[in-house]
């Protein structure tokens, strides 16, 4: 089956919170963009030092391996929900508490290159998935934590989601080297 690129999803096919997402993805194929962004993200992220990767802008703050670390789960997520209303599955799923996720794992004590190994073995089950799709499974949406998503914004919103916290990787890598 040839790819389908679904076209950039509908301001009613997402709660308003995940424009901000959205928004950060730029007009293209989304399997492209989603493809392209694991060797970006691999090269940015490969030039990080331990302590780059372990410093934390402010206490409590998530640093550079958490990051990655919490873009993985929150993939696995988003991507769950595209498989399940992709399917034509009908029941409703819960939310996701980041907060609650990041507690329960220790993300900084694992080396960056493997969480990363992590996050792009996700994306490209992730894009094995999404290339599966026909048009009619793009189309098809439900709820997820008490709100409308269509399989298409949750695509988008996998790829926003890395642009939003990849803006502050510079960030961690300057302020990495002070420490």
């Amino acid at each position: 089956m040839a790819n389908v690129n679904p076209g950039r999803p509908g301001d009613d096919e997402y709660l308003p919170y995940y424009g901000t997402y959205i928004q950060k993805v730029p007009d293209g194929d989304i399997l492209a963009i989603l493809d392209r962004q694991i060797d970006e993200t691999v090269a940015f992220l490969s030039a990080f030092t331990a302590e780059q990767a372990q410093w934390r802008p402010a206490p409590g703050e998530w640093n550079v391996t958490e990051i990655v670390g919490h873009l993985a789960d929150s993939e696995r997520v988003f991507a769950y929900r595209a498989l399940w209303f992709a399917r034509d599955a009908r029941t409703p799923l819960p939310g996701m508490d980041q907060e609650a996720f990041m507690a329960a794992v220790d993300f900084p004590s694992r080396p960056l290159a493997d969480v990363v190994a992590e996050f792009v073995a996700v994306r490209r089950a992730s894009l094995t998935l999404l290339r599966s799709l026909d048009a009619a499974a793009w189309a098809r949406g439900g709820v997820a934590d008490g709100n409308p998503v269509s399989v298409r914004a949750l695509a988008y919103i996998i790829a926003g989601h890395e642009a939003h916290h990849a803006r502050d990787f510079p960030r961690h890598r300057a302020m990495g080297e002070t420490i």
